[in-house]
């Protein structure tokens, strides 16, 4: 077996303290900041990167090694964002703006690129506002997400949030209604999608999580009549969508 094999690191990956530092001081569009250790230059890194707003995320050897293609990395290795995020208010204003109800996608907690890339694709094609996501235990715009997305994460304002809870209450006193999606839920063929709408897509292994479930106006699900009782997360965001555009040119 071949042992120590180096890679080329992907395209969107910053490895070393010194090409992160000047990314972030250059202003370029960073997504995460994978850092061990701290002092000297690794603390102006974590300085910089609170400043700008990027996440940082505490991570080992083994997993900064795989980042880089066992490229020297320094302690610090850079993921690149293939698209600026929106802000919570850019979303808002673009019913506002198209004089429209308001249609939101909110991922809860999809840890998944392809199926955040997925969901993004199909929110564009069927004319969402945008897509929010928390910054905590999310998939972010990276390469992977851009990919699958087909180029969508382009056109689709994506917000990243620092408090899904906080964002909930901020949307509902613009007088949108919050609908969760699970099978404890009403038929979605059969609930009013017509008004304001953010649809929660909960992530992939344990669905919607309690305190955002709490905040949900509506439960609604998809009818299952097979042996297998749920679909993939960016598949059933598809058909809810698609389920709030029909309704909506009914």
């Amino acid at each position: 077996m071949e042992k120590n094999i180096r890679r080329e690191p992907a395209e969107d990956i910053i490895c070393g303290r010194n090409p992160v530092i000047e990314a972030l001081k250059s202003g370029a569009l960073l997504d995460v900041i994978y850092i061990d250790g701290s002092g000297g230059s690794l603390e102006l890194i974590r300085r910089l990167a609170a400043e700008k707003g990027v996440v940082l995320k505490n991570a080992d050897d083994k997993k900064l090694s795989r980042l880089s293609g066992g490229a020297s990395h320094q302690g610090v290795v850079a993921q690149g964002a293939c698209a600026e995020y929106a802000s919570l208010e850019d979303i808002i204003n673009v019913s506002k703006n198209k004089r429209t109800s308001p249609f939101i996608i909110i991922c809860d907690e999809i840890e998944d690129p392809h199926n955040l890339g997925a969901v993004i694709r199909t929110a564009e094609a069927a004319g969402a506002d945008g897509v929010i996501i928390p910054k905590r235990r999310s998939a972010s715009l990276n390469s992977t997400v851009f990919k699958t997305s087909a180029g969508a994460a382009s056109y689709v304002p994506v917000a990243r949030v620092p408090n899904l809870s906080a964002c909930i209450d901020t949307l509902k006193e613009n007088g949108i209604w919050i609908y969760g999606t699970d099978a404890s839920g009403s038929d979605y063929c059969q609930t009013d999608l017509t008004g304001g709408v953010a649809l929660v897509i909960g992530s992939e292994g344990s669905g919607i999580s309690r305190l955002i479930r709490e905040k949900c106006d509506f439960m609604i699900k998809l009818p299952m009549t097979g042996k297998i009782n749920s679909l993939n997360a960016s598949v059933a965001a598809g058909i809810f969508m698609y389920e709030v555009l029909r309704q909506r040119r009914g």
